[in-house]
């Protein structure tokens, strides 16, 4: 079976076919280095690393980008707020976040650019989108994209741009989702931006939030490549945003596949601060969960349903965890190291996992065959009834499963 994912550009599941055989290009949305990461951030990370554990796993190289917002108005409000530089403030954030992805045992990225190190490049866009008229210079020294001069603008996101309710331009990176509106490029430097500016042929300021993506993605990955994921809530504006620019600005196709998450939703209420319901990994590692139990419970459904956390759930992710790693430990005990490789091969049931899989990252049906298997497996072990060869079957799933959801440590 070929692989399928959803694709929120064409609404429907498509075969997935990368631009270069056996190669992917993948870009994610990274975090914006003004604060420490929180739950809902990392369940579309963890899903975005099994994404790309899966390409791999299925044969692919893939080329893993995902950026660093450490400019937009975010972070320099934090600077401002907290009296201490930029790039002291992002940098601490940044090395918190890594630490985190870390604990998570999220593979990391090939490159994890930051949006300041491709001014250059964002500089070199504006002037070209400037000079084929799909942008327009203000007298603050702002440069805004025109969205009705792309045709397809709104495809994304299924938004219909109405002449009627379309406003000329917005400075804000983040604005009404029902109000599609000229989008900044540039942000024309005011004194409240202190030291934080570069220089530009219409004038010294920075660049805006959209441009970063586009630019850094383009820059690493070429004008076209295969999949560009993140939350349901990139793709109205940000999303929508990238596509517009950076066709305007190729004229050929930006990306061929876009895949995104759905909202956490905490005890079924979505997460706030003002709910008093915003998690750090910190504060969860502190509580008792295990990297093991977080991946488990935000893999255990689908990445486009809503799913439901609670601190209440620890307990659950905790005994599925030691589940898996009581079996691995009775599989060894039963000497699965010292069994020659010509034992280690796929067992039938993995074949369904992997139909499961390959029907855009089926998590569900996926983990019951594997745990249903595990059932079956140990309940032979009970009986003193388990074959070499079931043993060597059952070692080399688990570590096929393991290399994909890594719940656990293969070598405790």
């Amino acid at each position: 079976m070929a692989i399928n994912f959803y694709n929120t550009l064409k609404r429907r599941k498509e075969i997935f076919k990368s631009i270069n055989p056996g190669f992917v290009g993948l870009y994610t949305c990274g975090p914006t280095v003004y604060n420490y990461s929180h739950i809902g951030n990392f369940s579309t990370f963890i899903f975005e690393d099994l994404l790309k554990k899966w390409l791999v796993h299925s044969g692919f190289k893939v080329k893993h980008i995902m950026n660093i917002t450490d400019v937009d108005d975010k972070t320099i409000q934090k600077s401002k707020d907290n009296n201490i530089s930029l790039q002291k403030l992002t940098d601490y954030y940044e090395s918190k976040f890594k630490d985190d992805l870390n604990w998570l045992k999220i593979e990391d990225a090939n490159l994890y650019p930051k949006a300041t190190d491709s001014i250059t490049e964002m500089i070199s866009m504006i002037s070209a989108l400037l000079e084929a008229g799909y942008a327009y210079l203000e007298n603050d020294s702002s440069v805004y994209f025109k969205i009705n001069s792309y045709k397809d603008y709104g495809n994304l996101s299924n938004i219909v741009l109405d002449a009627k309710k379309l406003k000329r331009n917005i400075l804000k990176d983040e604005y009404d989702k029902k109000s599609p509106q000229d989008f900044a490029l540039w942000k024309g430097y005011k004194k409240s931006d202190g030291e934080i500016f570069w220089e530009s042929p219409w004038g010294k300021g920075r660049p805006g939030w959209h441009i970063e993506c586009s630019a850094m993605s383009m820059k690493y990955l070429g004008n076209s490549f295969d999949i560009h994921c993140g939350g349901v809530d990139n793709i109205f504006p940000h999303h929508e945003n990238e596509i517009a620019q950076s066709e305007c600005f190729s004229g050929k196709k930006f990306v061929n596949y876009w895949m995104h998450s759905e909202h956490l939703m905490i005890d079924k209420n979505k997460m706030s601060k003002s709910e008093g319901n915003f998690y750090t990994i910190e504060y969860l590692k502190k509580y008792g969960f295990k990297p093991g139990s977080l991946r488990y419970l935000l893999l255990s459904g689908h990445y486009r349903t809503r799913i439901n956390f609670s601190l209440k759930s620890k307990i659950e992710g905790n005994r599925v965890i030691d589940r898996v790693e009581s079996f691995a430990r009775r599989l060894r005990k039963r000497g699965v190291l010292d069994l020659e490789k010509s034992y280690l091969i796929i067992p039938k049931e993995y074949f369904i996992f992997k139909e499961n899989m390959d029907n855009d990252l089926d998590t569900p049906k996926a983990l019951a065959v594997f745990f249903n298997y595990m059932k079956l497996i140990n309940k032979k072990m009970d009986n003193n009834n388990l074959s070499i060869k079931e043993l060597g079957k059952s070692w080399r799933f688990l570590n096929d499963f393991n290399n994909i959801f890594n719940f656990i440590d293969m070598d405790d």
